[in-house]
């Protein structure tokens, strides 16, 4: 299956993007479309063997609407993209700017036409005896500029044999145009009941200027809603200095090659991710990490490309370019949440797929009744214009995706990544967040604090046996031991056989003898007792370090503690999601002693202790089966499938690339503060939506029953069609404006 983005220039509504999204699901080959309005993009699944890329594209220019072939992949082919797509929305706009403006120029004209005879106002002559030529000529030619519409209104009719919202602005603004040019063929042909007052030329030039209006209000506003994506881009420096064949070159970014030396300069941005083999220096990364103070680097050090090279120069090798770089993976996180649907949305998109039908069946039934009630042509067509023009299902299917859009981007510029805008949606609600313990609240860098001799050996021989023991596991404890060995120069050998049980510890041969290191569990298994240890035991998992006991020749030769320090701003974090409201729950492989010393410090509700990795996916479960929506945080492999089971999983940022996959959400700057800044800005983004959509929905209930003239019994009123036609393009600019106004965010915990 392949996987694609591919940019739609011409979509003017969300019924548009409906209609597109519709048509391409029933091509056979096609597993899955999403086509997002505020974006211009469509992203498609397929099966190459079926359908091609050709294909597809030749389908989408059947609906009518042009396709723009955007690169991928590297962060310079997505900046290329963006240059695209910037300079087609630039010269978009522009383009309906001078439409606009010229339609005003022309319809000016014909208001003052229409109503000098009311206000007194002078005509001349020349004018007054051609009057209905006039008109013409002038509403002509802002009819021809706004063509776009009456094209693709009937087109989508035609080929999709669906409606739109150019279906609706076709049918109004040609009503009035069309029976304008009626009248004015009696007035030509000299009939004197046909009077310059039945001619409603104003209508339709006013309606296309005032939609022009709102479609160039719109663009401008749509095109701040992916400004993160912008900053973001605009990071990725533009060239770098590569050292081949002992000499500088300077060369384009796309040209850098894994294994290139690099040379950086005080000042300059690292150009791609890689690692120092040369010099020293202090790095800017608060692009990553959010702190401002430089982090210091010298060989062997890892650089990530677009951070900022504060002091000294350095040379680096390069290990990830294009595509695979730190800020590349974080661009396509953020743009496929932004191309993503909440569900939230699906009520929108099924009221935008009836809403065009419906009000054309309110128009014409509103056209019947006038015209039965009043006898008057002219009345009955007004009103059904204004039906026509007032609709605006545009605002509806603006409402969600603009607000994810900024949302999601306000998001990754706190150093959240919300991958999806399911996540964005649902993170507010999560009633229990569970943490991981080890290298999620605390540090994964424990240090060897206690180690009790029981058989009168030396303190030194214990740790040896334990670090022959752990030499080839890579488990943090590991680290641990083997760096308190080294720091007592210990030598230690290579074990003949290792084998890791999971949940256990380990079990080592040397020179035919059997090393065992691990928790009861493991002893227990071997039918060694642990009855006489267990105060000792105790004492050490009350103050929260693991106590491994360590074995040799199915002997116990003592205990050996390790512990772990809380991260910066655990405790900060878990108080603050207190203040949310939500629960919090640890789950642990360590025992229950060691466990809740670390949730005694932490004050949390529930520690899940002696839990094995692969269960912590099955207690995940069991808490959703009882109704509760669940968040994982956690950072290692063996979190992954807990992470993926969770309603929201939420990796840190500097933990493993597979929990990373597996989670919704990914804490850039592994401070677990973020994890409450997520779930509030799912509030905030959710509270706008909801905003969005109870105005659009509102707009619609109001205005369509006015236009159609509800208030007429009671006020003697009757909606002007021009004025529909400017209520409908502010409604859209509102929906748009009402999203922008969410980069005023600010942490609210």
């Amino acid at each position: 299956m392949d996987k694609i983005t591919i940019g739609i220039s011409g979509m003017h509504c969300a019924s548009c993007a409906r209609n597109i999204e519709v048509y391409l699901s029933r091509l056979e080959g096609v597993i899955s479309v999403n086509v997002n309005f505020v974006s211009q993009k469509a992203y498609l699944e397929y099966d190459p063997q079926i359908i091609t890329y050709l294909d597809i594209q030749k389908a989408i220019e059947k609906t009518g609407y042009k396709v723009i072939d955007l690169a991928s992949g590297s962060a310079q082919g997505r900046q290329a993209s963006l240059d695209a797509e910037q300079k087609l929305s630039n010269n978009q706009i522009a383009g309906i700017k001078i439409k606009f403006i010229f339609s005003l120029i022309l319809s000016l004209p014909l208001a003052y036409f229409a109503m000098a005879h009311s206000l007194n106002l002078a005509i001349p002559l020349f004018i007054l005896e051609n009057m209905a030529l006039t008109q013409f000529i002038l509403a002509t030619a802002v009819v021809l500029l706004g063509g776009q519409f009456f094209r693709r209104g009937v087109m989508t009719v035609m080929k999709l044999h669906r409606a739109n919202m150019d279906t609706l602005i076709s049918l109004g603004v040609g009503s009035a145009y069309l029976y304008s040019i009626y009248v004015s063929i009696f007035i030509w042909r000299g009939i004197r009941s046909a009077g310059a007052r039945g001619l409603y030329y104003e209508t339709a030039a006013f309606l296309i200027t005032f939609i022009l209006l709102g479609k160039f209000l719109e663009a401008v506003a749509k095109g701040k809603t992916s400004l993160a994506i912008k900053k973001l881009l605009g990071l990725q420096p533009k060239t770098a200095i590569v050292i081949r064949d002992g000499l500088e070159e300077e060369i384009l970014i796309e040209e850098v090659l894994v294994g290139d030396v690099i040379l950086v300069r005080p000042g300059e941005r690292i150009p791609v991710d890689g690692e120092v083999v040369e010099g020293h220096s202090g790095v800017d990364e608060s692009m990553v990490t959010g702190e401002s103070i430089p982090v210091e680097k010298s060989i062997g050090s890892k650089v990530i490309g677009a951070t900022i090279n504060k002091s000294g120069s350095f040379k680096f090798k390069a290990t990830k370019i294009g595509k695979d770089t730190f800020l590349a993976q974080i661009i396509k996180l953020v743009q496929e949440a932004q191309m993503s649907k909440a569900p939230i949305q699906e009520l929108a998109d099924k009221v935008a797929a009836y809403f065009v039908p419906v009000v054309l069946g309110v128009g014409i039934f509103t056209f019947i009744i006038w015209l039965s009630m009043s006898h008057s042509l002219g009345l009955a067509l007004n009103n059904f214009i204004a039906v026509l023009i007032i609709a605006c299902p545009c605002a509806l299917g603006l409402a969600t995706p603009t607000a994810v859009m900024v949302g999601t981007g306000i998001a990754a510029g706190q150093g959240v990544l919300i991958k999806n805008a399911k996540s964005l949606e649902l993170a507010h609600e999560i009633e229990i967040i569970i943490f991981d313990k080890t290298g999620t609240l605390t540090r994964g860098e424990p240090l060897v604090t206690d180690i009790i001799n029981l058989q009168g050996q030396d303190r030194q021989e214990i740790l040896k046996y334990a670090a022959i023991a752990e030499k080839r596991s890579e488990h943090p404890l590991a680290e641990a031991i083997l760096n308190s060995a080294r720091k007592d120069n210990l030598e230690v050998p290579e074990p003949d056989a290792f084998n890791a049980l999971t949940g256990k510890g380990v079990i080592a041969r040397l020179n035919g003898e059997i090393i065992l290191l691990g928790n009861r569990k493991l002893f227990l298994e071997k039918n060694i007792s642990t009855s006489f240890i267990e105060d000792k035991l105790h004492y050490l998992e009350s103050q929260g370090k693991t106590a491994m006991i360590v074995g040799y020749k199915n002997e116990i030769l003592g205990i050996l503690a390790v512990a772990d320090t809380l991260k910066d701003f655990s405790a900060e974090a878990l108080s603050v999601l207190k203040r949310l409201k939500k629960r919090v729950w640890v789950i642990t492989g360590d025992n229950r002693l060691t466990s809740e010393a670390i949730t005694r410090q932490l004050d949390i509700e529930k520690v899940l202790a002696d839990v094995l990795p692969q269960d912590k996916a099955q207690e995940i479960k069991r808490l959703r089966e009882q109704g509760l929506k669940v968040a994982m945080v956690g950072d290692g492999i063996n979190d992954a499938p807990a992470l993926a089971e969770a309603d929201i999983g939420i990796a840190i940022g500097a933990g493993t690339d597979v929990a990373i996959e597996s989670a919704d959400i990914v804490l850039v700057k592994d401070d677990l503060r973020d994890v409450a800044v997520a779930m509030d800005l799912s509030r905030y983004t959710m509270k706008k939506i909801k905003q969005n959509l109870f105005w659009a929905f509102l707009y619609n209930v109001i205005a369509i029953p006015i236009a159609a003239g509800a208030l007429y019994p009671f006020s003697g009123f009757l909606l002007n069609p021009m004025i529909a036609g400017l209520a409908m393009a502010l409604s859209s600019v509102s929906v748009v404006s009402n999203s922008l106004l969410m980069y005023r965010y600010k942490k609210n915990i």
